[in-house]
């Protein structure tokens, strides 16, 4: 079978609960969890009182390798996109690229 044919057979779920319904996204999600943990990506606190909680979705891709292999990717990704300015954050991430940039074109002239 044709690249072409297997891409055209592959497709990416649009929700967890068609993704489950496949062992190659289940291992694809499972790596993404195990690559989470080993990076020390978070750390698992008590949520305090009134505070909400920004939710996740998984996001699945087909990658397309050389040699005609099809690859499947999923990755966890917050949804910050749903909170809202002043009320449940104060600050930008804009002043910390900023400092960053400063400090990297600092260490560029020494």
């Amino acid at each position: 079978m044709s690249f072409l044919a297997n891409l055209a057979k592959v497709q990416e779920p649009h929700s967890f609960k068609k993704a489950r319904l496949s062992e190659d996204w289940m291992e694809a999600m499972a790596l993404e969890l195990q690559a989470l943990e080993q990076n020390n990506t978070w750390d698992i606190v008590d949520l305090p009182s009134g505070v909400k909680p920004i939710g996740c979705k998984w996001v699945y891709k087909v990658k397309c390798k050389p040699y005609g292999i099809v690859d499947k990717k999923a990755r966890l990704v917050a949804k910050g996109y749903n909170q809202i300015e002043g009320i449940e954050y104060c600050d930008s991430l804009a002043k910390l690229v900023t400092m960053r940039l400063v400090l990297a074109l600092v260490a560029s002239k020494t």
